[in-house]
C-alpha cells in the first residue's frame, strides 16, 4: 500500500470512501461524511502500517512494551495522524478540489472521551512516542461509551452532562470480534486436586466478554504504528428469552445491562458501595482481558511461555491497573499449571510500575470483605502473595510489626493496591527528580530500603511535535529557519535557539507570533461565547484539573485583591490582565465545584463594572479539554504552575505552556524544579514554600489564622469572602481557609499567599519590559526540548523494560 499518496490519490481514495460507504458524491456529502472518509483513509494507512510493522516485530523476535492505562486523554486524531504521516499537505489539497476545508473537517471530530487529566494526557502522549521511535509498544484501556463527563458552567455551577464522543470518534476504532476474552466476577471459588495440579472452578457468578476495539496511533516520520486497544463490555450469559416472552423485559435484559454499565463511564463515582463495586469490576475487566490477549499473542507467536519475561514487558500505569499482579498469577498458575515460585519469577520480572501521586487518599484501598465478594480468586492469590512478602520483610525487619504491617498488602479490612503494585514489580518510578525523592524518603521509604535497586525515576515529558509544531505552525517555522528541522525528532536539538536570545529580529518575531496566536485563541473564544477578549492584556492561564492542592483557590485570592485595588481606585495604572481558567471537578467533589463557582462568580462581578473590566478579567473555560488546549498554550504568557510543594508529582501541562514560550509562577514542586534547572532561575518565577519547609512547618503546627492577622492585605480578601461576589457569600470558603473542617487551609494558601503575590507583582513588572520578556521566553523554549516525550520514553526503554527500536531494522 502507499503510504504516501499524492493529493490526486488521497482525491481519489476519498470519492470512493464516500461511494461505498454513504452512497454519494463529494458533490452530496456533509462535511461530516467527508471527515468521517477522510478518518477513513487515515485509518487503511495506519492499519497496513501497523501490520507491517507487526510482522517486523515477530519476524525479529523483539521484545514489547503493553502500557496499561485506566484512561488515554487522546483528544482529536485526524490531524496529529495526518501531521504525522506528514500527509496535511496532500489532504488540505485534495479537499480544497472537492470543495471542502481541512481545518473545517478537523472541528467535526470529537475529542475522544477516554480520559480526565494529566495521567490520560501523559498516556497518550507516550503512545505517540512510542510509534514515532519504533518501538513495538501497544496501549490497553476500557473503550468508554462516556467518557468522564462534558461540563457545563449554569450560574457559576459545574453540570455533568454525558459526553457523547463516539458518534463521531468511532470510525477510528476497529471492531476485533477474533479478539473476544472472558472474564469472571463474583462466586464462589472451588479448588480440586487432579493429575498432580490444582483445578480451579467458580460456582455462580457472572461472565462478561470482553471484545478489543483497536485504535492506531501514528508516529511521526517512522515506520511504527502503536496499537490502543480498547475494550467494550457484553454479556456473555445466554438471552432469557423466557423471560423475555412473559413480557418480563427488564429482567431478561439484566445480563445485558450489567455489562453495558462497565464501560459506560470514565471513574464512575464511588461514594456509594455501587460505584464502589463498578470501579473495581472496572479496573479488573481491564487487567483480566488484557493480560489475557497478551499471553494469547506471545502464545502464537513463540508456543511457550518460558520467554514469557524476556519478550513482554507490561507496564502499569499508577495503581488502576495493579491486579495484572494476581490476575497473571491467576492465569498461568490455573490455565498453564505453573507452581507459584515458577509464575512468581515470570509476573515480578515482567510488571513494572509508574507511581503518580504522594497524596494519602490518591492510594488506592479497596475494602477486603468487598474485594474478596466481587474476585474471589484475585483475593485468594492476593493473600498468598501477602503471606509471602510479609516472611520476607519479617526477615528484613525482624521484630518490627508497625513496619511490616504498613508494607503489608491486606491490613485493616484494605486491600492497599499501591503496596502490591511495588512488591509485584522489578521497578518502580516516580515522575519527577523531587517526586521520585518523596517516594524514597516518605510515602514507600521501608519498601526503598528493602529494594533500593528497584527505585528510578523517569521525569515526564510532552509530545513535543503536537503541543509546539502541530499547535504552533509560527513558532515551529521561526525555530526551522533558525536552528533547522532536526529539533521535530532530536527535541534537545531546541537548545540551539539559545543562540538567538540577543537577536532583537527574531525576539520581535517572537513576540509577534504570541500576539497572533492570542488572537486566534481569542476568535475561537468569541465563536463559542460571543465575548470578547482583550488581545493586548496579559494571558495568564492556569490549565489543570481542579484540585486543592493545585491551588486554583490561591489564585483567585490574588485575583481577589487585584480587583479590590480597582473597585478603590478604578484609575489605577496597571498592567491589563486576563486570568484564563480550565478545569473539570470530580462529580463528588464538593470543594472543588464550590472553587469553580468562585472562579465563576468573581469574573461575573467584575464584568458588571465596565471600566474595571478593561483592566482585569477573569474567564473560566467551559468544558475545557485538549482541542482547547492546543489553542490556548500557544496563546499563554504566564503559566501558573502553584500546587503546594511536595503535592504534585510531576505536571505536564507545564512542559506544553513552556514549550510554548509561557513563563512560569511556580512553587519548587514537581516538574517545576528541573524546569529551573533546564532554563535557569532567572528566566522562570518562584515563591513559597519549598517541600522540606512544608513539612516543617506542619511538624510545629501550621495555623493560619496567624498569616490572616499579620497581612491586612490577606485578611481583607478572605473577609470579602463572606461579602461574595455577584449576589453569593462564599462565607463557606473563608471558612474553609481559616477554621477548616479538621484542618484548615489543608493546602497552605494562606501561607504562601503573600510570597505569591509579590512575585506575581514581580511577573507583571518584567512583562512591561517588551525585550526583557522575549528573552525569557526565548530561554523557556529553547530549554524545554528535556521535557520532550521522547527522552522520557528512551529512559523507560532503556533503563526500565529494555526493549529495542526497530528504525532501520530488515
Amino acid at each position: 500500500m502507499n503510504y504516501h499518496p499524492t493529493a490526486r490519490e488521497v482525491k481519489r481514495n476519498l470519492e470512493e470512501k464516500l461511494a461505498r460507504h454513504f452512497g454519494c458524491t463529494a458533490a452530496e456529502a456533509s462535511a461530516d461524511q467527508m471527515y468521517r472518509a477522510a478518518a477513513l483513509t487515515v485509518k487503511d494507512i495506519l492499519t497496513e502500517k501497523r501490520s507491517e510493522f507487526k510482522k517486523k516485530i515477530n519476524r525479529t523476535g523483539s521484545k514489547r512494551v503493553y502500557y496499561m492505562c485506566m484512561e488515554f486523554l487522546l483528544g482529536r486524531s485526524l490531524k496529529t495522524n495526518l501531521c504525522n504521516l506528514g500527509l496535511a499537505t496532500e489532504y488540505k489539497q485534495a479537499l480544497g478540489t472537492l470543495g471542502f476545508s481541512l481545518e473545517d473537517l478537523y472541528e467535526k471530530e470529537p475529542d475522544a472521551g477516554l480520559g480526565n487529566g494529566g495521567l490520560g494526557r501523559l498516556a497518550a502522549c507516550f503512545m505517540d512516542s512510542l510509534a514515532s521511535l519504533d518501538y513495538p509498544a501497544t496501549g490497553f484501556s476500557l473503550c468508554y461509551e462516556y467518557g468522564l463527563f462534558r461540563q457545563m458552567i449554569v450560574d457559576g455551577m459545574q453540570i455533568e452532562l454525558p459526553d457523547e464522543w463516539l458518534p463521531g470518534g468511532e470510525v477510528w476504532l476497529t471492531p476485533r470480534s477474533d479478539r473476544v476474552y472472558r472474564v469472571h466476577f463474583g462466586g464462589h471459588v472451588k479448588e480440586e486436586w487432579v493429575n498432580g495440579h490444582l483445578e480451579i472452578r467458580y460456582e455462580g457468578g457472572e461472565d462478561i466478554d470482553a471484545i478489543a476495539n483497536d485504535m492506531m496511533i501514528s508516529g511521526a516520520d517512522s515506520e511504527g504504528v502503536t496499537q490502543l486497544r480498547l475494550w467494550r463490555a457484553r454479556s456473555a450469559q445466554d438471552f432469557n428469552m423466557s423471560l423475555f416472552a412473559k413480557g418480563q423485559y427488564a429482567q431478561a435484559m439484566t445480563n445485558d445491562n450489567n455489562a453495558d454499565i462497565l464501560a459506560k463511564v470514565l471513574y464512575p463515582s464511588d461514594h456509594h458501595i455501587e460505584g464502589k463495586f463498578l470501579r473495581l469490576s472496572q479496573q479488573y475487566f481491564l487487567v483480566s482481558a488484557s493480560c489475557q490477549s497478551i499471553i494469547r499473542d506471545h502464545m502464537a507467536v513463540y508456543g511457550t511461555l518460558d520467554n514469557f519475561a524476556d519478550k513482554v514487558s507490561i507496564h502499569i500505569n499508577d495503581t488502576h491497573p495493579a491486579m495484572c499482579i494476581p490476575e497473571l498469577m491467576r492465569i498461568f498458575m490455573d490455565d498453564y499449571h505453573f507452581d507459584w515460585d515458577k509464575a512468581w519469577k515470570i509476573v515480578t520480572e515482567t510488571v513494572s510500575y509508574t507511581n503518580h501521586t504522594v497524596l494519602p487518599e490518591a492510594l488506592e484501598t479497596w475494602n477486603e470483605e468487598l474485594f474478596a465478594l466481587k474476585l474471589p480468586r484475585i483475593h485468594m492469590i492476593i493473600k498468598e502473595i501477602n503471606e509471602r512478602f510479609c516472611r520476607e520483610a519479617w526477615k528484613f525487619y525482624p521484630g518490627n510489626w508497625n513496619t511490616i504491617s504498613k508494607l503489608s498488602i491486606l491490613g485493616y479490612n484494605q486491600v492497599r493496591m499501591a503496596n502490591l503494585s511495588v512488591v509485584g514489580s522489578h521497578h518502580v518510578n516516580g515522575v519527577s527528580a523531587l517526586h521520585s525523592q518523596i517516594l524514597k524518603d516518605t510515602v514507600f521509604k521501608d519498601f526503598y530500603r528493602m529494594y533500593p535497586e528497584r527505585f528510578d525515576n523517569v521525569t515526564n515529558g510532552i509530545a513535543h511535535r503536537r503541543w509546539l509544531v502541530y499547535s504552533n505552525p509560527e513558532l515551529a517555522a521561526l525555530l526551522d529557519e533558525c536552528i533547522g528541522t532536526g529539533y521535530r525528532k532530536e527535541p534537545e536539538r531546541l537548545s540551539d535557539f539559545t543562540k538567538f536570545a540577543d537577536d532583537p529580529q527574531v525576539l520581535q518575531r517572537l513576540r509577534d507570533i504570541k500576539h497572533r496566536n492570542k488572537v486566534n485563541f481569542a476568535n475561537h473564544y468569541f465563536a463559542k461565547t460571543g465575548k470578547h477578549l482583550d488581545t493586548h492584556s496579559l494571558f495568564d492561564v492556569q490549565i489543570k484539573r481542579l484540585h486543592e492542592y493545585k491551588r486554583q483557590l490561591l489564585n483567585a485570592l490574588n485575583i481577589i485583591g487585584l480587583y479590590l485595588d480597582l473597585k478603590e481606585n478604578p484609575n489605577l495604572d496597571v498592567q491589563p490582565q486576563t486570568f484564563i481558567f480550565g478545569a473539570k471537578a470530580a462529580p463528588g467533589y464538593d470543594i472543588a465545584k464550590r472553587i469553580i463557582k468562585l472562579l465563576c462568580m468573581i469574573g461575573k462581578d467584575i464584568e458588571s463594572h465596565p471600566k474595571i473590566a478593561e483592566k482585569l478579567r477573569l474567564v473560566f473555560l467551559e468544558n475545557y479539554d485538549v482541542s482547547t488546549a492546543e489553542l490556548l498554550a500557544p496563546a499563554a504568557e504566564i503559566s501558573e504552575q502553584i500546587s503546594l510543594a511536595g503535592k504534585e508529582a510531576s505536571g505536564t501541562g507545564c512542559m506544553k505552556l513552556m514549550i510554548n514560550g509561557a513563563l512560569t509562577i511556580g512553587t519548587l514542586d514537581g516538574a517545576n524544579v528541573e524546569m529551573q534547572a533546564a532554563a535557569g532561575a532567572e528566566n522562570m518565577f518562584i515563591f513559597g514554600l519549598t517541600a522540606n519547609e512544608v513539612e516543617e512547618l506542619w511538624a510545629r503546627g501550621y495555623n493560619p489564622a496567624q498569616y490572616y492577622a499579620s497581612n491586612e492585605r490577606l485578611a481583607h480578601i478572605v473577609n470579602y469572602l463572606n461579602t461574595g461576589f455577584a449576589g453569593e457569600s462564599f462565607s463557606d470558603i473563608a471558612s474553609y481557609l481559616l477554621y477548616g473542617h479538621g484542618v484548615a487551609d489543608p493546602f497552605m494558601c494562606l501561607a504562601d499567599f503573600e510570597s505569591y503575590r509579590t512575585t506575581h507583582t514581580e511577573a507583571v513588572e518584567a512583562y512591561r519590559d517588551k525585550a526583557r520578556w522575549n528573552k525569557m521566553s526565548l530561554h523557556n523554549i529553547a530549554a524545554a526540548g528535556f521535557f520532550a516525550a521522547d527522552r522520557s520514553i528512551k529512559e523507560y526503554a532503556d533503563r526500565i523494560w529494555h526493549i529495542k527500536r526497530l528504525t532501520g531494522v530488515k
